[in-house]
């Protein structure tokens, strides 16, 4: 089970002053043994006892210095944790990818609604000096109508009124412009004071976005990455649990180990004349847990509660995912329907504009008749540009939803990315 492990120790040992040991004198006494050599041998006998001396000897044991070398091979026999430890290792890969795939879809979602608000701000500056263009003319012109007194100054004044209001706008178009920009490099991992050249216009990526075959989609719920994440975070609480009762099962482990050892009072284990004293030894080792004071127990019904909290929390995504599926699906939709009514108004608007802008030429329309016109074509054009890029955000949504494109990588593709 598992691979074999290979461990190699080295250890060198100078006593700098050998430890002493006390051993009773009487210990190396052979006074007793002699008398009884000579008795025998002589056929006597002694007419008195030996007296042992008393006191102790110091001795030392051992070397001053020794050098040892072991190299030792243990094998994993059994362990229950073991196995659901891979479980958790492959159920953790997973995780890793699905969260990486989940940050390349955010990231590509905050790409294009930075760079559709760079467009919108684009676009807008074009409509406003066009728009301002436009202004300079008729107030050029009714100017000149009342220098020969046929309109009241009035209706000048309010051509002046609009025509600041505009120009204010376009200052602040083009400060947001600028700040589109820069988020849009923050977005994309670059420098702010880089230049970024757009090959889009805004009109050409909407018409892009614009796709009624995606509104037909059904969703496919496991795909959807909340619920791959959510998923493995179930899958993983359960290996928890199961890692945490395998505790109480017994581990076997083999083991074999060969070793070296010199021994000498001066350091020189490196000569030739250096003997070195050899050991091996083999066996197997094993661990059964018996009492651990309920700490065990304790462990695994925290593990039951978090699995029985991750299995909630599974559920609500599913609930939520599908909510957000439809959400995402009803906000594309009306979308596309704002879209197509703002381009309805934005030829109404215009028509009136002209039509007021004849009158007012005409004599037949008053200076707050073409500022009312004016401001509804304005504002329809700033209705028609934010309902564009909701079709470009909203259709990003449902992507994101629906796990499309697919921008998933392996474990290896990301290591060798990062």
């Amino acid at each position: 089970m598992g691979l074999p492990q290979i461990d190699a120790n080295f250890s060198y040992q100078n006593n700098l002053s050998q430890r002493v040991s006390l051993l009773p004198a009487a210990a190396f006494d052979n006074t007793t043994s002699v008398i009884n050599t000579v008795e025998e041998f002589f056929g006597i006998q002694a007419t008195g006892t030996p007296i042992a001396p008393q006191g102790y000897i110091p001795v030392v044991f051992g070397t001053k210095q020794n050098l040892g070398a072991t190299a030792t091979l243990t094998q994993l026999i059994f362990d229950g944790s073991y196995l659901f430890a891979l479980q958790g290792v492959k159920s953790l890969l997973s995780f890793n990818e699905n969260l990486n795939e989940k940050t390349n879809l955010e990231v590509r979602k905050q790409v294009i609604e930075a760079y559709a608000n760079v467009l919108v701000a684009d676009e807008y500056i074009a409509i406003t000096k066009n728009n301002i263009a436009n202004l300079e003319k008729n107030l050029f012109e009714a100017t000149k109508v009342y220098e020969n007194g046929l309109i009241e100054q009035q209706a000048i004044q309010q051509l002046e009124i609009t025509l600041l209001d505009e120009k204010t706008q376009l200052s602040n178009a083009q400060r947001s412009f600028n700040i589109a920009k820069q988020l849009l490099n923050l977005t994309l991992g670059i420098r702010v004071d880089k230049n970024v050249v757009l090959t889009n216009t805004l009109e050409g990526l909407t018409s892009e976005n614009i796709s009624l075959a995606l509104l037909d989609n059904t969703l496919k719920i496991e795909k959807n990455l909340d619920y791959k994440l959510a998923e493995n975070l179930t899958t993983q609480r359960y290996i928890e649990l199961k890692l945490e009762q395998s505790q109480g099962m017994p581990s076997l482990n083999g083991f074999i180990n060969y070793g070296a050892s010199g021994f000498g009072n001066q350091f020189d284990f490196f000569s030739s004349n250096q003997d070195w004293y050899q050991s091996s030894a083999f066996g197997i080792t094993l661990n059964v847990p018996v009492f651990s004071s309920g700490l065990r127990n304790a462990r695994n019904q925290q593990a039951k509660i978090a699995l029985d909290q991750a299995k909630t929390d599974f559920d609500q995504t599913i609930q939520r995912v599908k909510l957000d599926f439809e959400k995402a699906k009803s906000n594309y939709q009306y979308s596309l329907e704002r879209f197509q009514n703002t381009e309805k108004n934005l030829v109404l608007a215009r028509s009136i504009e002209h039509k007021s802008q004849v009158k007012f030429k005409e004599g037949l329309a008053t200076s707050f008749d073409l500022r009312q016109a004016q401001s509804q074509l304005f504002n329809i054009q700033q209705q028609h540009l934010s309902a564009m890029v909701e079709i470009i955000n909203a259709k990003a949504d449902m992507e994101t939803v629906l796990n499309t494109p697919n921008l998933r990588m392996s474990v290896e593709d990301i290591k060798n990315k990062y």
